[in-house]
């Protein structure tokens, strides 16, 4: 087992044994919360108890492992080098990129010392941040730049729970006018690079989401957000696809070659998604939406390696898309 892999499986069989009332575990509920072999998981245990010196003994009564004495979840014991788990390691260097990232100003100042609390971290774990910076990289695609302040007043309003009061252009309808919005913030989405706040308009009595960068010249109102329940929110705002949400009232279904099936095959595209292989290598994914606009982008960006089967007005909106992109390529006579 390479080394990485093996001070992460020991890492999860210390956080594992350290849970409040923990009874003793056997080996076998134990391999399969590490997703190990019997023989993975004895090395684990041994490393854990004769390397690190952990009290880590086999209770006979109850047939099982667990730490001799009281160790507790947030007890002091501690495993030296860097013992990140591979999503608790994403999640810092995702933190610090994203400090990273934040326009010079008063914003960027008031938050510098989480960024060096992040960096503290990751020294104390034994990496060389500046070595981190040279093997590790996480690149932003896209990104649109939102100003200090109107980031901060979307936030302040989010976490005080204050309404909020902003000018708004919306991008899909460029000749549309600005237009004041009144609305109560109920979260900010950070979504493909970008940030967004879903909110409940007041003048529209519905849920809507803004993209923050655009928005202009916002203000917080000494009114108390009118707050929607997290059920009614996530079954709105998160049910379709993508940024657009809305309660999902179609399921896509698409079929991709086998030469791009193994990519999408490992693809997350909705949490209520279902997938499944063909005979002839393809494969069909089913995805639940509601509106179609960011479901045909990234249809497309599959090119002509992917079919939509159903339904007929989604297939459409792509056929007419690649026509028209065809007839901008076409010589002129």
């Amino acid at each position: 087992m390479k080394s990485s892999k093996r001070h992460e499986t020991v890492t999860k069989l210390h956080q594992l044994l350290t849970r409040r009332n923990q009874r003793p575990l056997p080996l076998a509920r134990i391999c399969e919360e590490l997703e190990c072999s019997p023989s993975t998981t004895k090395r684990a245990i041994r490393d854990l108890r004769d390397r690190y010196a952990h009290p880590l003994i086999y209770d006979q009564e109850f047939a099982g492992y667990r730490y001799d004495g009281d160790v507790g979840e947030g007890a002091s014991m501690e495993l030296p080098g860097l013992w990140f788990t591979e999503p608790e390691l994403f999640a810092l260097l995702t933190v610090r990129k994203l400090i990273g990232d934040i326009e010079p100003g008063l914003f960027e100042n008031e938050i510098a010392p989480l960024g060096r609390r992040v960096e503290a971290l990751l020294a104390e774990a034994g990496a060389d941040t500046r070595e981190v910076d040279r093997r590790i990289r996480i690149t932003s695609i896209g990104r649109r730049t939102v100003e200090d302040r109107v980031f901060r007043c979307v936030a302040d309003a989010v976490l005080q729970r204050l309404r909020l009061r902003f000018v708004y252009r919306t991008r899909s309808r460029p000749d549309a006018r600005e237009a004041d919005r009144y609305v109560s913030a109920q979260r900010m989405v950070y979504y493909r690079n970008n940030w967004y706040v879903d909110a409940y308009d007041h003048d529209r009595k519905d849920l809507r989401i803004f993209a923050i960068d655009e928005i202009r010249d916002p203000s917080i109102l000494d009114e108390p957000t009118h707050d929607v329940p997290d059920e009614e929110l996530d079954a709105r705002v998160t049910g379709g696809y993508g940024i657009f949400g809305g309660e999902a009232t179609q399921t896509a279904v698409l079929r991709f070659s086998a030469a791009r099936a193994m990519w999408v095959s490992k693809e997350q595209w909705h949490a209520n998604q279902e997938g499944r292989w063909l005979d002839d290598g393809s494969y069909e994914l089913r995805v639940p939406y509601s509106r179609e606009e960011e479901l045909v982008m990234d249809v497309l960006r599959h090119g002509a390696e992917v079919e939509v089967v159903e339904p007929t007005k989604l297939r459409k909106a792509v056929e007419r898309t690649l026509l028209a992109a065809a007839d901008r390529y076409r010589e002129t006579p």
